[in-house]
């Protein structure tokens, strides 16, 4: 890797501008001059040795630079972030600059080896390690204190210097994406290899879910419609409909984990090694030593993050725990109202009344979904956890335990306090509606039309009669800077998990669920490929190998279905009758089939292997060739 540096030189011929970087507009110029010439400035002078150039628009005072690399430093950059490629024997390998030849489809003049996805993810790694090495400060900042090893532009993003980094679209690509993805009608599945190579295998991976998902959804609404239709109220024919649940549960998400290593395998994430992580862009304390890098770095004790949350964090979610309980007995003293009103007036529009408080509760849960989601960013940022793993566990628990109390407490109150099943049927389904319409309204349909709105005065301001290239590009990147910023997956998987509780924790008294799962999420692909493609900036890719903690979220959704699901049925009168003498044997029977379904879950989950046997004899041959590579190299 030193020799391959030594010889790198970047023509300005080569340069394709791939990054944009906006620094504010009262960035001084010799922070400016600085921090190119780092970006600049070759390896050995600690430097990332990319190629740099402004953006000249017809605005005074703009900061805006684009950020490319030859083709040789986007090659040697695969080799540091560790990119795997398949070579020309079919197998999955680590690119290695030297052994470059052996791999399939590799040329001196073949630019098209590595995605824009992949060149776009080589430049951010090889921008957030620009370290400081000798700076006390940035130059022009002396407030903003830098020291051995901090990254330049974490410092400079926390300090408001640098506004924000994105990778530039690819309009042509981006249009021939658009028209195989969403641009017409079809029945069939979506190009997920596409999607990859220009958002990266976390987008793709969300959107092969969600097909999945969808597709899996099928035979429970295929089955669910005659229950819906011919045996509404009779609770002991719904038990096969439950164990199919189960069943249905626990083997797609198994079958899910082997659809995900094929894909991560045939992409070359499921190979990739691990980086080490870096410390959060918000992270901040004393200066002091990584004991495993050895570098200087932020250093906050664990007793202080510990008892901020312990002693502030964890009341305050109680606190809206707490809260979200006192709005839904509101909402339970509206339906008492409107069955009062119903029962004087019994007219076609007290009909309707009735569920007018389930859609007022409804939307109330969205709302107070998205509040404390800015509450749980903010108190978990103040935590101040140094990765970003650790942020992200931290939020996800916070989010997961008050979505799941905010959605299913009053399903659970109705079903096992009220012992009202008609109202238990009218809520799910209120809230199963309403949340989805609302959702698509939120995160798609709304963005949309005011990005829109957007684009068509920012054209109308920049058009001229005369336009040539520079200013296309110039069109372009302004366009593009004042989009939102998509804030990653997080809420598409809270939304498919929290319609994944409603599907299946109340199955066998709605199965009309499924049926209402699958039409939203046959818009939802369109409507989440239409916000990716023209409403937000385009994200950096980020290779993953699996769908991370949701993976487990799921998995315990549906180990609670299971007991929900008993416990209905077991409430059911058909059952009741059957242990009319004895309240006990009654309980007694009911745990012991649960516990026996729950048996036959884990077990089911035991018996399918996580990765396909082909999978596995093709990672276990590159384990085994490592530890003989090892073994020669320990010889010599």
């Amino acid at each position: 890797m030193a020799q391959s540096w030594s010889f790198l030189d970047i023509c300005e011929s080569d340069f394709r501008p791939l990054v944009v970087i906006e620094l504010a507009k009262s960035a001084k110029a010799e922070t400016i001059e600085w921090f190119t010439k780092r970006i600049v400035d070759k390896k050995a002078k600690g430097g990332a040795q990319l190629l740099v150039k402004p953006l000249l628009t017809e605005k005074e005072g703009e900061n805006i630079y684009l950020v490319g690399a030859s083709h040789l430093r986007l090659l040697l950059g695969a080799e540091t972030v560790g990119l795997v490629k398949e070579c020309n024997d079919n197998s999955m390998r680590t690119f290695t600059y030297s052994s470059r030849k052996t791999f399939k489809g590799f040329a001196d003049d073949n630019h098209d080896f590595l995605t824009m996805a992949e060149c776009q993810y080589i430049i951010k790694h090889e921008l957030e390690n620009l370290r400081a090495k000798d700076e006390k400060m940035i130059p022009g900042y002396p407030q903003a204190k830098l020291y051995p090893g901090k990254s330049i532009v974490r410092r400079l993003l926390t300090s408001g210097i640098l506004v924000q980094i994105f990778p530039l679209q690819d309009r042509e690509e981006l249009k021939k994406l658009c028209h195989s993805w969403y641009g017409r009608v079809k029945v069939g599945c979506q190009p997920l290899d596409e999607i990859r190579s220009y958002f990266g295998e976390t987008i793709a991976l969300y959107f092969a879910f969600l097909e999945y998902f969808t597709f899996a959804l099928i035979p429970m609404a295929v089955i669910g419609i005659p229950y819906y239709v011919f045996a509404w109220e009779d609770f002991d024919k719904y038990v096969m409909f439950a164990i199919f649940n189960l069943l249905w549960s626990t083997v797609m998400l198994e079958v899910w984990k082997r659809i995900c290593a094929t894909m991560t395998y045939r992409w070359g994430t499921l190979l990739m090694k691990r980086q080490f992580e870096e410390p959060r862009p918000g992270f901040h304390g004393v200066l002091g030593i990584n004991p495993i890098t050895g570098r200087e770095e932020p250093v906050y004790s664990s007793i202080k993050r510990q008892l901020r949350i312990y002693l502030v964090s964890l009341p305050f979610v109680c606190f809206c725990l707490y809260f979200s309980l006192y709005v839904m007995m509101i909402y339970f003293d509206l339906e008492e109202w409107a069955l009062d009103y119903h029962e004087e007036n019994d007219s076609n529009f007290s009909s309707l009344m009735l569920f007018v408080p389930s859609i007022i509760y409804a939307v109330v849960i969205e709302i107070m979904n998205r509040i404390y989601r800015y509450a749980a960013e903010f108190l978990t940022s103040w935590e101040n956890h140094r990765l970003e793993s650790s942020y992200q566990n931290h939020l996800i628990l916070k989010v997961l335990v008050f979505n799941f109390l905010n959605c299913f407490a009053s399903l659970f109150y109705i079903a096992f306090v009220l012992f009202d099943m008609h109202l238990l049927r009218q809520s799910l389904a209120t809230l199963l509606i309403t949340s989805q319409i609302l959702n698509q309204l939120a995160e798609s349909l709304l963005p949309y039309w005011l990005q829109k709105r957007y684009n068509k005065r920012m054209k109308k301001r920049l058009c001229s009669p005369k336009i040539d290239k520079d200013l296309s590009l110039a069109e372009q990147v302004n366009l593009e800077k004042e989009m939102g910023t998509y804030c990653g997956t997080f809420d598409d998987y809270l939304e498919l998990f929290l319609q994944f509780g409603y599907v299946s924790l109340f199955s066998c008294v709605y199965p009309l669920a499924a049926v209402f799962a699958v039409l939203n999420n046959i818009t939802e692909i369109y409507s989440d490929a239409l916000k990716m493609c023209n409403v937000y900036k385009r994200p950096f890719a980020e290779p993953t190998a699996n769908i991370g903690v949701w993976q487990l979220a799921f998995e315990i959704m549906s180990v609670i279905s299971v007991v929900t699901n008993c416990i209905l049925i077991g409430m059911s009168p058909q059952v009741n009758a059957l242990f009319s003498d004895s309240k006990m044997e009654h309980i007694l029977t009911v745990a012991l089939v649960e516990h026996l379904l729950l048996a036959i879950k884990f077990t089911i989950t035991f018996v399918i292997q996580d990765k396909p046997r082909d999978i596995q004899i093709k990672l276990a041959k590159l384990e085994f060739e490592s530890l003989e590579a090892l073994k020669r190299q320990i010889c010599f």
